[in-house]
């Protein structure tokens, strides 16, 4: 492979991040405490969310949410084929099923007439949440979505709206921010997303059941965190166990990191748009790809070009090749959950050919470098990368 000439990311740190992270580890205070307080006080603000809880990954997030939601065997939810594994890993890893909707053929995004469908066969009542998934940073059909939860839920069986908002910070529509348009949201602060804490994510709800519910299950079930405990003057030692809990809270040494990135998030994202602006003008032309979907609010975390495969001789990895042969560092987002061999044996229908517009998505999508520090000169060493792999390829 080629010397790297365009990364497909890099974090964007100053030294602001790193006297954040000096005074943390200066105090003497690593773990869970004021500045992970801070931190979420902070993010609840901005997207205007009653309730935001530090996590040290959104897949704890998602396991945590589900937990609180009722996922559990004999439960299940809905969710896409198209996203990261962890997004239906959660659920079974708390003992319940999943039930898979295609997306729509003309977006990454789950499909509401699927959900439907599936609701409409839920005469059991074992779906208890349905986890839309904002892929890219393009938002779902929230309300559809929603409002398909609440027509379906019954006084004994809600049905929540979990939003698996990792790709999504900071979307936001005329009816608020991603993460806060459903009962719960999950955001991730891994290293290649909008901001990052290096590993991390933050939990949005405005149901203080449910938060606390939350809350205390991301650290052992106790009843009292650790900062409590130990500048508490009262009784500092004692506390309670309600449930066997998780271990997911989030260090103060990475909520530092995270309280300096999201001053600059507004900040990312415009920097983000300026080099999609530009990938736009110079693909809006080309017959051999489908430029990315731009909902409402769209936060651009990637930028997903689509292959139109009649125009090519070649398949999405022949073409992804080319690429990396240029020196361009690109991804895949996502490898549909139906190629892995777990979920075919889990589920035996659970195939490709079930899901026709995830298949033909994951079939020929690449993800090209997108990060906020990236010049007009990288951007245009991958586009003429790209046209140039086209035009080799190009259908004569």
């Amino acid at each position: 492979m080629s010397e790297i000439k365009v990364p497909f990311f890099k974090p964007s740190f100053d030294d602001e991040e790193k006297k954040a992270v000096c005074d943390v580890i200066d105090s003497g205070w690593l773990t869970t405490g004021k500045v992970t307080h801070d931190f979420e006080c902070e993010f609840a603000s901005f997207v205007g969310s009653k309730h935001a809880l530090a996590v040290n990954s959104n897949t704890s997030g998602m396991i945590l949410a589900m937990e609180a939601c009722g996922v559990k065997a004999g439960k299940a939810v809905i969710t896409t084929p198209y996203t990261f594994v962890s997004t239906a890993a959660s659920a079974v890893h708390l003992g319940g099923d999943v039930f898979f909707a295609d997306i729509e053929k003309d977006s990454y995004s789950i499909d509401p007439v699927k959900i439907e469908e599936i609701l409409k066969k839920d005469s059991e009542h074992k779906i208890c949440a349905i986890v839309p998934v904002h892929i890219a940073g393009n938002l779902c059909n929230m309300e559809r979505i929603c409002a398909l939860a609440k027509k379906y839920s019954t006084p004994q069986n809600k049905i929540y709206v979990i939003e698996d908002a990792a790709h999504s910070f900071p979307s936001k529509t005329a009816h608020g921010y991603a993460g806060t348009l459903g009962d719960i949201g999950v955001f991730s602060f891994y290293a290649t997303k909008t901001m990052t804490t290096g590993e991390g994510g933050m939990i949005t709800t405005d149901d203080d059941a449910l938060a606390k519910r939350m809350s205390q299950m991301r650290l052992h079930g106790m009843n009292r965190d650790a900062w409590d405990r130990y500048t508490n003057p009262k009784a500092s030692w004692e506390y309670d166990i309600i449930a066997p809990g998780f271990k997911s809270n989030l260090p103060d040494i990475l909520s530092a990191i995270g309280r300096v990135q999201l001053k600059k998030a507004v900040s990312f994202d415009e920097k983000r748009k300026k080099i999609v602006k530009i990938y736009n003008q110079a693909f809006k032309d080309l017959d051999f790809v489908i430029l990315p979907p731009d909902g409402e609010g769209n936060a651009w975390h990637l930028y997903l070009l689509h292959l139109d495969s009649s125009k090519l001789d070649c398949d999405r990895n022949a073409f992804a090749k080319e690429l990396q042969e240029q020196g361009i560092g690109i991804s895949m987002h996502f490898i549909a959950i139906f190629n892995f061999t777990y979920w075919q044996e889990k589920y035996p229908d659970f195939r490709a050919e079930n899901f026709p517009n995830a298949d033909e998505h994951s079939k020929n999508t690449i993800t090209l470098p997108l990060f906020p520090d990236m010049s007009e000169e990288q951007a245009q060493i991958v586009i003429k990368a790209v046209k140039e792999a086209g035009e080799k390829h190009h259908v004569r």
